[in-house]
């Protein structure tokens, strides 16, 4: 079937919207900080990833991090089988405000605290229904000011 011009007007828009997004992949990887977690075997076995928070009684992790992106690595064996990438901020909203997730200890001497994230619950509609509704909350505040 032949493309009708309303189509092609819709075309245009997607491949506009597509672009858009490439340029923000090629700034993420040319021009920003990244932090690199990877996971091995227990998230295929649990469906859960850690992001730790704190270490030794000091900020570490997500709360420490410089980054502009973090990406994390769902590792089959020694093969990255995904690799799910964050913009900081907004993992940091997501683990830090939502209060969503379980803590728990891990690392050298149990000496890391971590939020468990279940991945189902990250991508759940809740979640992100409720992340929507903070960053909401945030624009209504910088239109106020």
């Amino acid at each position: 079937m032949k493309p009708t011009k309303k189509d092609q007007k819709k075309f245009d828009l997607d491949l506009r919207y597509g672009e858009i997004r490439e340029d923000k992949i090629r700034d993420m990887l040319e021009n920003k900080k990244i932090e690199v977690k990877s996971e091995r075997g227990r998230w295929m076995e649990t469906g859960n990833i850690c992001i730790e928070y704190e270490s030794w009684s000091k900020p570490s992790g997500i709360r420490a991090t410089e980054s502009d992106y973090w990406f994390h690595n769902l590792c089959v064996g020694d093969k990255e089988f995904c690799t799910i990438v964050f913009d900081t901020e907004m993992l940091r909203l997501i683990v830090n405000q939502l209060d969503t997730f379980k803590t728990v200890s891990g690392g050298d001497h149990n000496a890391s605290r971590m939020y468990l994230v279940n991945l189902q619950k990250l991508f759940s509609s809740d979640v992100i229904k409720a992340f929507k509704e903070e960053l909401d909350k945030g624009q209504k505040n910088d239109d106020k000011n």
